[in-house]
């Protein structure tokens, strides 16, 4: 057994104090207690400390410790590890949802094209989530809590109730990677929510865009066409077009190439994040010609101030002025496809392709890597047409080919 003085005399080596406690001295004079074990047949060395830090006595005390451990057939190396990871993550957890809900917008602020959106994030977690639970520190955070933050609005604002729990659940998600918690998100839906609240489907009704009948598109254009100013002409083009508001609000003239009529709308103003090509037609790129250019990369639709695009409201405002304030802007985009469907050949690939959604599952997409252009050409002329004609009477098909 080892003593006192022979611990502060040893040199360089391992010397055995009993029941695997040993002193271990470096060449360089530094010395550390180890503690040999075996279990499941393998053997396991495991620090103790330095001398410096732990008398002999002290060591041989630390050493019992770990036998106990061994004596419930616990691994003492692994159990260390299982509280130290313990006390990390209780210090992680500290932080509360308020402190979480910011980082993780500040990371992510960049990823929403729509300030709209980005401004609602914290908006919505400011009115209904911070009340409830801001103050909590994450790890503390669990399904009782997020639902005293749902339940009092999901039969009411169902919509925003929706989004606030995904937004809880997208906050826990980024804690739990960064290590401010463990466990099972307790805002997740899809398993665990859904078991203590209804479906949105049975609480609230689907509201889509109102539309205008694609009968009465041709009347609205011809109104449209003889009112004057910025707003008036995007919404125009927008109809023309079929795009989205906020395509076409923040569209610059560096995207149009005139010579070949083609609109190169790129990602980050696409809903679905990808570049999408919008074949102009004859009137579209007519309406084009005659605006005015601030610049050669400014905005197309310039707003009331130098520089600015126009407000996301302008043409639903032109839309109020003209007495349709019952349908929107976006409802044109339905007008279009039910005028597709109904009045044409054109096949649903290329009317889904020209309102840049998603078409077909991923190995349809894998396979089909054009964007039907032509077609989508042919297309806009038609509906271009159509949406310039005096009238509509009958029920004639258009053929694709109509020139």
């Amino acid at each position: 057994m080892l003593t006192s003085k022979r611990v502060e005399r040893a040199k360089a080596g391992r010397f055995h104090d009993g029941d695997g406690l040993y002193l271990r001295v470096k060449p360089s004079g530094a010395k550390s207690w180890l503690l040999r074990y075996e279990i499941a047949g393998r053997e396991r060395w495991m620090g103790l400390g330095k001398t410096s830090a732990f008398t002999l006595k002290e060591a041989r005390r630390r050493a019992r410790e770990q036998r106990q451990l061994l004596a419930d057939h616990v691994d003492p190396i692994d159990h260390r590890r299982a509280e130290r990871a313990k006390k990390a993550a209780a210090a992680a957890s500290s932080i509360t949802f308020v402190e979480a809900a910011q980082r993780y917008f500040d990371q992510h602020e960049g990823g929403w094209r729509n300030a709209k959106h980005r401004q609602q994030f914290i908006n919505s977690l400011r009115d209904y989530a911070y009340p409830v639970i801001g103050k909590m520190t994450v790890g503390e955070i669990d399904a009782k809590a997020v639902l005293r933050v749902i339940d009092p609005i999901w039969m009411s604002k169902t919509e925003t109730a929706s989004r606030v729990r995904g937004r809880i659940e997208r906050i826990l998600d980024w804690c739990t990677v960064r290590g401010h918690r463990l466990g099972d998100n307790p805002a997740r839906w899809k398993g665990f929510l859904s078991e203590a609240l209804p479906d949105r489907s049975q609480v609230t009704k689907v509201n889509h865009h109102a539309a205008l009948p694609y009968r009465d598109v041709p009347g609205f254009m011809q109104q449209l066409r003889a009112r004057e100013g910025v707003a008036a002409q995007a919404l125009e083009f927008t109809i023309l077009t079929v795009a989205r508001t906020n395509e076409v609000i923040g569209a610059k003239w560096s995207e149009i190439d005139l010579g070949t009529k083609m609109w190169t709308v790129p990602a980050g103003r696409m809903k679905g994040g990808r570049k999408h090509t919008v074949p102009l037609s004859a009137r579209a790129a007519e309406l084009l010609q005659a605006l005015p250019k601030e610049s050669a990369d400014g905005f197309i639709f310039v707003g009331p101030r130098p520089g600015a695009g126009l407000s996301n409201m302008s043409m639903t405002a032109v839309l109020r002025r003209m007495g349709f304030g019952h349908v929107t802007t976006h409802g044109f985009r339905s007008s279009f496809r039910d005028w597709c469907a109904e009045r044409t050949n054109f096949s649903r690939e290329v009317a889904e392709m020209a309102l840049a959604h998603a078409v077909g599952d991923k190995v349809e997409a894998a396979y089909r890597r054009g964007d039907l252009s032509s077609k989508r050409r042919q297309l806009a002329e038609a509906w271009s047409k159509y949406c310039c004609s005096p009238s509509v009477t009958g029920a004639t098909v258009t053929p694709i080919r109509w020139a």
